[in-house]
């Protein structure tokens, strides 16, 4: 029993929109960032579902370097986050708006 492809494109959009939504309401950095990382998921998953299904190796290998710019945008972001944190004791992201110069 095999699992057709449109369910795994319809999971890909939930998590997506799920992403998308976190992003847009909730305004904690750290919540951002998580948010950002589902919506990378959703498309790193959608990629490895056309993937598989045309039986090309293309889009495992784009995940790869989706995965390694995800990375280093996490290990960016949470030194920020830290930072910020340290001198606010706040989280939140109209706190980062305040560090313009």
């Amino acid at each position: 029993m095999t699992i057709p492809a449109s369910w795994f494109l319809t999971l890909a959009a939930l998590l997506f929109g799920i992403g998308a939504f976190g992003l847009l309401t909730r305004r904690s950095a750290l919540i951002m960032f998580m948010c950002v990382e589902l919506m990378l998921n959703a498309v790193n998953l959608t990629f490895v579902t056309f993937s598989n299904s045309l039986h090309d190796v293309a889009g495992q290998a784009s995940v790869f370097f989706v995965m390694v710019v995800a990375a280093a945008e996490v290990t960016v972001g949470l030194a920020i986050v830290v930072a910020v944190f340290r001198r606010r004791q706040s989280n939140t992201v109209d706190d980062l708006s305040e560090l313009k110069g």
